[in-house]
C-alpha cells in the first residue's frame, strides 16, 4: 500500500521526468530546426539569380555577313536530324547530309559562340531538348522549334564552357570562374564548395559521383560528399585536363601529354604518353583518343597492352579532332574542319560533312582598312591577312614570318601604299598589293613589336611597346620616357595638323612638332583611367579610348569630360574606334558596338546582329561600316544607324 506522501513524491518525479522530456524535446527541436535553418541558408547562399526567357530571333537584320570559316566544335543528334554548333552558329542537317536550316550568331542566336551541344530532358521541360553551351551567354535550351536561354544577369554565370545533363533531370554546368554549377528546373547553384571557383574544362558522371577536369588544377573527383584532388603529383601526366570519360569503374582523364587512367577511384596507369589529347571515347578494348595534332590515337585497354597505340589517320584536315561519338553504324568523328565516320567492322574512313567555302581566312579578327583601290584588308590576330577586292575577284591571303599577328592597317590614299603594324615589324605594302619591305630594330624601329602606325609631317609615326619612332626622309629617330613620354608602352596614335596624341599604358602624352608639350594621367587631370587604348580626332577635340572607363572626350582647353552611357566600366579594344561624318564608332570588349551621333551628340549601344559582343576592328567604305570581332566580320549601310 502507498502512503500519500509516497504518491507526492512519485507524482512530483513523474512530472519531473515529463519535464525533462519536454525540455530535451524543445532542445532537440531547436538544433533541429537551427540546422534545418543553417542548412537553408547555405543553400540560399549558393543559389544563384537567373531567369529562363524565350529567345527569339533577332528583328534588326541590317548587319550582312561576310563569310568566315564554319569552325565545327559539337556534334549532336536530335530529332532525326545532326546538329553542327560552332562559333559560326547552329547548323541543321538531314541524315543526308543536306543543309536543313541555319541559326547564325547575333541574329538568330546570342552574340556568343558555341562550345557544348547535347541533348537531354531537363526537370520542368516536357520532352528531351538540344542543350548549346554559350561562351558568354548562359545556355539555350531547344525544343526543335522554340529557344529558351538560362540567363544569369553575373557574367561570370554565363562565361560557360561545358554541360552535362544527368538522368536526375539535373544539367551540370561547367564555367570560367564559378566552377561547377547545378540547374534542376527550378534553382541554379554551385554543385558543392569544392568544386566552386574553378576554371572547368570537362565533366563526366553525375551529381553524386562526378569527374571535373580543370584548366590548371588538375582533376578533382566529387563522390560520397567528399572531394579527392589529383595532379601530377598523383599521376597525371599535366594538371591541365582537356577531356575527360568513364567506362564502368574506370576513368580515363586527357590532358596535353597523355591519358591517366583511374580504377575505382584510384590512380593506375598512364596511356598515349605525349599524346595532346582533345576528346577521348571508349569503344570496345580500345581507348579511342582524339588529338589535336596526330589525328586519331587507338590505345588498347588490355593491361599487356598498354604500350601499342597506333595512329589512326582519319582523313585531309582532320588533325584537330574534337569530338567522338560511338553511333550504331559505327564510330563518328568531329574535327574542326569535318566530319567523318567509320562504320562496325568497316575498312577506311568516310567524310559525311565537311563546312561551306567561306571569304574570310579566319574568324579573330583585329584590324580593317579599306586602300585607294576599294580593297578591304583583313587582319587575323594570328593568321596573317586578307585583301578582298571590290569586285568578284577571289580574295588574296599573305602570311608568313612577319605577316602574322595584325594590330593595325593604314593604307595611304594618295600613293596607294599601305602599312601594316604587326607584333613581328612594319611591312609595307606597295601600290602592288605585295609586300616591299619589312621594317624592325636592325632599320631603326625602337622595337620589333608595333602596336600603331599614322602619318605625321612628311613621314610616320610608328608606336611599339618600347616607345615611339619617326620615320621621314631624313631617317630615324625614336622617343621614349628619357624625352618626356608618359610611359614608353604606346598603344595608339592619332594626328591633328602638328598634333600627335600618344596613349600609353600610363597615360596620355601630346606631342608637338617632335616634342612633349603635356603629359595626362588619372592623377594629374579629370582623366579616369590610365591605360588608353584608342584614339580620334572628333571636330575641335579628341575621343579617348580606354581600358576600363570606356570612351572620354577632351576638349581644346586640356579638360576632360565624360559622355552618358560610354563613359563607364568598359574596355575600349585597342584601336577599334572610327570617325566618320555623321558618327564615331567605338568597339569594346564585350559590350558590343558603342555609337555616337555627332549631330544628336549622343550614344547609344549596338549588340543585336553582331557575331560577337567583343567588337576589335572598325572601317568604312562605299556607305558601309565594317565591324570586325573575335568572332566574325560583318557590314551595315551606315544610314541604317
Amino acid at each position: 500500500m502507498v502512503s500519500l506522501g509516497g504518491r507526492r513524491w512519485w507524482w512530483v518525479g513523474g512530472l519531473a521526468i515529463v519535464a525533462a522530456g519536454f525540455l530535451g524535446g524543445v532542445v532537440l527541436w531547436q538544433v533541429s530546426r537551427a540546422l534545418k535553418l543553417s542548412k537553408q541558408e547555405l543553400r540560399a547562399e549558393r543559389e544563384l539569380a537567373f531567369v529562363v526567357r524565350p529567345f527569339s530571333p533577332k528583328q534588326n537584320l541590317n548587319f550582312e555577313s561576310v563569310r568566315s570559316p564554319e569552325v565545327f566544335a559539337q556534334v549532336a543528334h536530335f530529332q532525326d536530324s545532326l546538329y553542327v554548333a560552332g562559333p559560326a552558329g547552329l547548323l541543321q542537317y538531314d541524315r543526308r547530309g543536306n543543309l536543313v536550316r541555319e541559326f547564325s550568331e547575333g541574329r538568330d542566336l546570342p552574340a556568343s559562340p558555341l562550345v557544348a551541344a547535347a541533348v537531354g530532358q531537363v526537370a520542368g521541360a516536357t520532352q528531351p531538348e538540344l542543350i548549346l553551351a554559350t561562351a558568354g551567354q548562359g545556355i539555350l535550351l531547344f525544343d526543335g522549334q522554340k529557344f529558351r536561354q538560362i540567363y544569369s544577369a553575373d557574367a561570370e554565370v554565363r562565361a560557360v564552357t561545358t554541360i552535362l545533363p544527368v538522368t536526375s533531370g539535373h544539367l551540370l554546368i561547367g564555367t570560367k570562374k564559378r566552377g561547377v554549377l547545378v540547374y534542376d528546373g527550378k534553382t541554379l547553384q554551385e554543385l558543392h564548395p569544392t568544386l566552386g571557383h574553378l576554371y572547368v574544362q570537362a565533366l563526366a558522371g553525375s551529381e553524386v559521383d562526378l569527374w571535373v577536369g580543370t584548366l590548371d588544377g588538375g582533376v578533382r573527383h566529387w563522390h560520397a560528399g567528399t572531394t579527392d584532388v589529383f595532379a601530377e603529383e598523383q599521376g597525371l601526366p599535366d594538371r591541365q585536363v582537356q577531356a575527360i570519360t568513364l567506362a564502368g569503374d574506370k576513368a580515363y582523364v586527357g590532358t596535353p601529354l597523355g591519358v591517366a587512367e583511374f580504377d575505382g577511384g584510384r590512380f593506375s596507369r598512364v596511356l598515349a604518353n605525349g599524346v595532346l589529347v582533345t576528346c577521348l571515347h571508349v569503344e570496345g578494348n580500345e581507348l579511342w583518343i582524339g588529338s589535336e595534332d596526330q589525328g586519331i590515337v587507338r590505345a588498347p585497354l588490355a593491361p599487356n597492352l598498354r604500350h601499342s597505340a597506333s595512329r589512326d589517320s582519319v582523313g585531309v584536315g582532320a588533325e584537330e579532332v574534337r569530338q567522338i561519338q560511338g553511333t550504331e553504324q559505327g564510330v563518328m568523328v568531329l574535327t574542326r574542319n569535318g566530319i567523318f565516320q567509320v562504320k562496325a567492322n568497316g575498312f577506311g574512313w568516310q567524310e559525311v560533312l565537311k563546312p561551306r567555302p567561306a571569304v574570310l581566312s579566319d574568324r579573330n579578327i583585329s584590324a580593317l582598312a579599306r586602300d585607294a583601290n576599294g580593297q578591304l584588308w583583313v587582319g587575323y590576330f594570328d593568321h596573317g591577312l586578307d585583301v578582298l577586292p571590290d569586285g568578284p575577284a577571289r580574295p588574296a591571303h599573305i602570311e608568313n614570318e612577319h605577316v602574322f599577328c595584325i594590330n593595325r592597317i593604314w593604307p595611304d590614299t594618295k600613293s596607294g601604299a599601305v602599312e601594316v603594324a604587326t607584333a613581328n615589324g612594319l611591312v609595307r605594302f606597295g601600290a602592288s598589293g605585295k609586300p616591299e619591305q619589312v621594317l624592325g630594330t636592325a632599320d631603326g624601329l625602337i622595337a620589333e613589336h608595333v602596336t600603331d602606325v599614322v602619318p605625321y609631317h612628311d613621314g610616320l609615326a610608328i608606336a611599339t611597346p618600347a616607345g615611339i619612332t619617326f620615320l621621314d626622309a631624313e631617317g630615324t629617330r625614336s622617343m621614349y620616357s628619357f624625352h618626356g613620354l608618359v610611359n614608353n608602352h604606346v598603344y595608339a596614335l592619332a594626328v591633328a595638323g602638328d598634333d600627335l596624341m600618344v596613349g600609353t599604358l600610363g597615360g596620355l602624352s601630346a606631342v608637338e612638332k617632335g616634342f612633349v608639350r603635356a603629359n595626362f594621367t588619372a592623377g594629374n587631370s579629370g582623366l579616369k583611367q590610365n591605360w588608353i587604348t584608342a584614339l580620334v580626332r572628333v571636330g575641335d577635340e579628341w575621343m579617348i579610348g580606354t581600358y576600363g572607363s570606356g570612351v572620354m572626350g577632351l576638349d581644346s582647353t586640356g579638360k576632360f569630360h565624360a559622355y552618358q552611357t560610354v563613359t563607364t566600366a568598359t574596355e575600349i579594344n585597342p584601336n577599334a574606334m572610327l570617325v566618320t561624318k555623321d558618327h564615331v564608332f567605338a568597339g569594346s570588349l564585350d559590350q558590343g558596338l558603342y555609337v555616337y551621333d555627332r549631330e544628336k551628340e549622343r550614344w547609344t549601344v549596338v549588340t543585336d546582329g553582331l557575331p560577337s559582343a567583343n567588337v576589335t576592328a572598325l572601317a568604312e567604305g562605299n556607305g558601309y561600316i565594317y565591324v570586325g570581332t573575335d568572332n566574325g566580320l560583318v557590314r551595315i549601310e551606315e544610314s541604317k544607324f
